[in-house]
């Protein structure tokens, strides 16, 4: 069964939970729901494809599609961007002090939407094909 649908629409869902995030100032929360939802866009490709698609580095997924879809070069770009968001963004450890949230800015937040908008868009078109 391919359930590459359901996860494209998870990942949009993720992505709308992003953007209210970042009406509540909770940008680090915004930059792990970015990258969270273009993991899961990701893998609805891969799974379209059906291909392995185990882990969570959105990079080394868009990586695994190269032989089945022609990559851009700013999916790329975008990929590595946000694959630095998935651990920092929510442990303090991340860091040598402070929490997380004292660490990520609203400008980040708002490039993480945006990056997560662009890869979403790609994903959700290269499904319709």
């Amino acid at each position: 069964m391919d359930r590459s649908k359901d996860w494209l629409t998870q990942s949009e869902h993720i992505l709308e939970q992003a953007k209210w995030s970042l009406k509540g100032n909770f940008y680090d929360g915004v930059c792990f729901l970015a990258q969270q939802s273009s993991e899961m866009g990701v893998k609805a490709l891969c799974l379209h494809f059906k291909l392995e698609c185990w882990g969570h580095a959105i990079s080394r997924l868009v990586n695994i599609l190269k032989d089945d879809l022609p990559i851009p070069e700013n999916i790329i770009f975008l990929s590595k961007k946000l694959d630095k968001y998935y651990i920092p963004t929510r442990y303090p450890n991340g860091f040598e002090i402070g929490a997380p949230k004292d660490y990520f800015t609203e400008q980040e937040a708002k490039e993480a939407i945006e990056n997560a908008e662009e890869i979403i868009k790609f994903c959700r078109e290269s499904l319709q094909k």
